[in-house]
């Protein structure tokens, strides 16, 4: 039977303590990974963040099926801690002048629609910018806002596979293998928060805000790293290497008598310390088969199984101290249950439970960037659908109760429940 693991409560940040980015508004149009990936960040660090949602249903990760809590998914919820969420139908026209209220005092707008939604609502950088010179407008896609593909959708896996990204993992005698988390969405949503802060220090400098771009292709190519940059150099397709790169013949998992480890020896200094100290095999650094990297890697295969049979000799934990003892990096070969539950993250105080209005708590990953003069803001949990509607539009619009009345009454909101 699987039981969820306890979860500490979180510990509240000090009174007074400053947050980097108070007093910046953002008004979040996106959905899924990448978008709220980027405004989640902006959120951790004070920014007041205005999730605006389709009132039938809200966020595509709203229905994901990996675990639910409360009602809510565990995508949606590791996706937008900290932020306050509005239902607006933009095909009534009373919630797209709502929108255009809230761009118009923004600082920062982010979007991840298809190509053309945004114009199509009159709410595109080129529609809304005169009337906010100041603003950040930034646009998250799949193949970028311009040129022959700006209309194509796209996802995380489809960038992965078209970028060669993904031809680069798995075992060279297997097809190429997508990365379990959508690692090119995150990292999307990474590079965009980047250039928002980038496009505010500027503001700063220049006095006026610009529109900023991310694409998930871009990002995907960027992340081939020196692979790519390798081909560009010499030609050669890269291939796949499983867990020992080229270049790297003794990285890998290897299995003591009772476990796997995985060990990350990539230089004649580890190479040496390792077959001396650890597997007491100096023949493997006289052997002229095994002397130099180039040798290794040219017997590569022989090497590795030599390793592998010391390995299977003795006990993981008697392999981890040497290895320890003598310096060498190496880990343990974990589950995620294993991970989270190890003292490596247990005691990075990343991991802990915060309240929420339907499931009395849920589980919270904290943001990884520490900041010791503006730490994250005590974490709020992922809004209900709409749940901040009518809070937004009286203390950020300055609406009244008949005015918002009024608009749910014409249908902006969508169903009647979704003004908070």
């Amino acid at each position: 039977m699987m039981t969820r693991p306890e979860l500490p409560g979180r510990a509240p940040r000090g009174e007074g303590v400053p947050t980097a980015l108070d007093g910046l508004l953002v008004v979040d149009f996106t959905r899924v990974v990448a978008g709220p990936a980027c405004t989640q960040t902006l959120a951790d660090f004070g920014a007041e963040v205005i999730k605006i949602e389709n009132p039938d249903g809200g966020d595509d990760t709203r229905a994901y099926e990996h675990a639910e809590i409360g009602g809510e998914s565990a995508a949606y919820l590791s996706l937008n801690r900290n932020k306050r969420g509005i239902a607006l139908d933009f095909n009534n026209p009373a919630a797209l002048e709502i929108a255009r209220a809230l761009i118009a005092k923004a600082d920062v707008v982010v979007e991840n629609f298809s190509g053309g939604v945004m114009k199509k609502f009159g709410l595109d950088y080129a529609s809304v910018a005169e009337t906010n010179p100041r603003l950040i407008y930034c646009s998250i896609s799949a193949y970028g806002r311009k040129g022959d593909f700006a209309l194509r959708p796209g996802f995380d896996p489809i960038t992965q596979a078209e970028s060669g990204f993904m031809s680069l993992n798995g075992f060279p005698d297997g097809e190429p293998v997508r990365t379990g988390p959508p690692i090119v969405d995150m990292a999307t949503g990474m590079s965009a928060c980047n250039a928002i802060l980038l496009a505010l220090i500027a503001r700063d400098r220049l006095g006026r805000g610009q529109q900023v771009e991310v694409a998930l292709i871009d990002t995907a190519v960027s992340m081939t790293g020196f692979y790519g940059m390798a081909y560009l150099i010499n030609g050669n397709n890269p291939g796949r290497f499983g867990n020992s790169p080229n270049g790297s013949p003794t990285v890998g998992v290897y299995q003591a008598s009772d476990g796997p480890l995985y060990m990350a020896c990539a230089n004649d200094r580890l190479y040496r310390r390792l077959v001396t100290d650890v597997l007491e095999r100096p023949d493997l650094v006289t052997d002229p088969e095994f002397a130099h990297r180039k040798a290794r890697s040219a017997n590569k295969e022989k090497l590795r199984g030599i390793i592998a049979s010391v390995f299977a000799g003795d006990t993981l934990e008697h392999w981890m101290a040497k290895m320890k003892k003598a310096n060498i990096p190496v880990g343990y070969l974990r589950t995620v249950e294993e991970g989270f539950n190890a003292p490596e993250v247990r005691d990075r105080d990343r991991l802990s439970k915060i309240a929420h209005p339907t499931a009395g708590s849920v589980p919270n990953i904290e943001s990884p960037v520490s900041m010791s003069l503006t730490p994250t803001v005590d974490p709020v949990a992922a809004p209900l659908l709409g749940q901040h509607t009518r809070d937004v539009l009286s203390k950020t619009l300055g609406y009244d109760d008949r005015r918002i009345a009024a608009l749910a009454e014409a249908g902006a909101f969508g169903k009647a429940g979704n003004t908070g």
